[in-house]
C-alpha cells in the first residue's frame, strides 16, 4: 500500500527553513467555483475575515507588488497605489501570474514567491491570533500568525481594501 504523499509547496519550504510555525489544511480544490475565497473559507470553516487572498499589482512608479485583504472584501487600488508610493496600481493580467510569482491562480501564497516583492496586508489581519493564505497551491490553505507572515514576507499592514 502506497503511502499518501504529503503536500510541500515553496511557501512551506520557506517557512520551514525559517523555523516557522503554521499548520496546513487540505481541502477538494474541484469544489472551488468562480468566488473561491469565500467558497474556501467556507470549506475550511475558517471565518471569512480571517481568510486572506493575495493578489498581485502593478504600479506605476515602483512595479510589482503583492495585497492580502480579507476573502469578503475588494483591494482599493488607490488606498494600495498611495500607500506603495504610487500614482496609481492595476491588478495584473492572470497570464502573467505565473510567470512573476511562481504560482498559479488560486494557488498564490504571499510567502515563497520568485522574487521578494513589496507586500501589504490589509491591517485587520493584526485583530487575530492567526489568519489563513493560501499555501502556494490550489487546495492547500496555511493557518499562521499575521507577524510570522511579516517575518517571511517583509510586509507592511495598511487598509487597503474598499468600504
Amino acid at each position: 500500500m502506497a503511502k499518501e504523499k504529503k503536500t510541500v509547496t515553496n511557501a512551506m519550504r520557506l517557512l520551514n527553513a525559517a523555523k516557522i510555525k503554521y499548520e496546513t489544511i487540505e481541502y477538494e480544490a474541484e469544489e472551488v467555483g468562480e468566488h473561491f475565497g469565500e467558497t474556501i473559507a467556507a470549506i475550511t470553516g475558517i471565518p471569512p475575515e480571517k481568510s486572506f487572498k493575495t493578489l498581485v499589482a502593478r504600479g506605476d512608479k515602483t512595479g510589482i507588488m503583492v495585497s492580502c485583504i480579507p476573502v469578503n472584501h475588494e483591494v482599493d487600488l488607490k488606498k494600495l497605489a498611495k500607500v506603495s508610493g504610487n500614482k496609481k496600481a492595476e491588478m495584473i493580467h492572470v497570464k502573467e501570474l505565473l510567470s512573476l510569482t511562481g504560482y498559479i491562480r488560486g494557488g498564490v501564497s504571499p510567502i515563497g514567491m520568485k522574487k521578494k516583492y513589496p507586500t501589504y496586508i490589509h491591517k485587520s489581519a493584526e485583530d487575530f491570533t492567526e489568519i489563513a493564505v493560501s499555501g502556494g497551491k490550489c487546495g492547500c490553505t496555511l493557518l499562521i500568525a499575521p507577524s510570522d507572515v511579516q517575518k517571511a514576507t517583509d510586509c507592511v499592514f495598511e487598509d487597503i481594501i474598499k468600504i
